[in-house]
């Protein structure tokens, strides 16, 4: 209980420093720093980290269970979406039905799953997180969620966007090269500035979730997110927690699995929202309120798992 109430205070403490930044600062603040940090901070970082974890043979196994928790997350919100029409006879519009599908699927792995993960487990276990969202979350919300975007959304407005986001995401490269430099030996001077630096972009990363959550006005979707966040948060994560063992994952392994699969919704939701004229509102309420039931939902795993 300590610690959780340590991880509390670290973590819930520059998120607010964020949020009280995001109302005080201009709005272009925030977007400079996600460009910071997007084209700079997480990819050095993840050389940093990559150079300090371990990877065990059965790591690849990480991106597999990220797919599935897309797919059922995916599953359960249609079934939602169907269930609405059966006892309500209300059929939420296809804009909105996307929207509600994507908070369902996709989940914030990268800039509060990797500090999660970090602070809870330490760095030996961040690869698991790592494989987890560059090879799993990543292909998964500019793959299928682009599809599902495009099919129930107005039209792609800016197709080249999406392309260039897969096809230049500095995060992969940096994976690739953190891969390739891990066993690499250099001086001691430069592996600390890194490390040091590694840390700095984690805690920037919080405080740009704060000023992110700062700029957030719309609550009127709350209903509809509630759907979402409830399979997305809840019971995604609870059901296919309970099979890992058939997969050989345990202990800390397992914990790292389960606290990515039960992250509040991506901000990439709102990026394909955006760009395909889905339900924004719905999208901004599900990355809001998700945020907040994180508090409530991570002791449950931590003593689930």
């Amino acid at each position: 209980m300590t610690n959780l109430l340590e991880l509390y205070v670290k973590l819930g403490g520059l998120v607010l420093v964020g949020f009280i930044l995001g109302r005080k600062l201009p709005v272009t603040v925030p977007t400079r720093l996600g460009q910071f940090l997007f084209w700079v901070g997480v990819p050095i970082s993840i050389v940093s980290f990559l150079r300090q974890s371990s990877l065990s043979g059965q790591i690849w196994i990480a991106p597999a269970i990220a797919y599935l928790a897309i797919l059922l997350g995916a599953f359960l919100a249609w079934l939602g979406i169907k269930g609405q029409a059966y006892f309500r006879n209300t059929v939420p519009q296809p804009p909105t039905q996307a929207s509600l599908i994507l908070a369902a699927m996709l989940g914030n792995t990268g800039y509060l799953g990797f500090p999660i993960t970090l602070a809870i487990l330490g760095k030996e276990y961040f690869a698991w997180a790592l494989f987890y969202d560059l090879l799993g979350s990543f292909p998964g919300a500019y793959g299928l969620g682009v599809l599902i975007a495009a099919r129930f959304g107005g039209g792609m407005q800016n197709r080249w966007q999406i392309i260039k986001a897969i096809l230049i995401n500095p995060a992969l490269w940096s994976f690739g090269f953190g891969l390739l430099v891990r066993e690499a030996t250099i001086p001691t001077v430069i592996e600390f500035c890194l490390e040091k630096f590694a840390w700095s972009s984690v805690a920037l990363s919080l405080v740009l979730i704060g000023m992110r959550l700062g700029l957030l006005k719309s609550w009127r979707s709350l209903p509809q997110a509630g759907i979402s966040l409830g399979i997305k948060m809840l019971l995604v994560p609870l059901i296919l927690g309970s099979i890992l063992p058939l997969f050989g994952l345990t202990g800390s392994t397992a914990k790292v699995i389960v606290l990515q699969m039960a992250m509040p919704p991506a901000f990439g939701t709102l990026v394909i929202a955006e760009t395909f004229n889905l339900d924004r509102d719905l999208a901004v309420t599900a990355l809001a309120a998700g945020t907040i039931l994180l508090l409530l939902t991570l002791p449950l795993w931590l003593w689930l798992f």
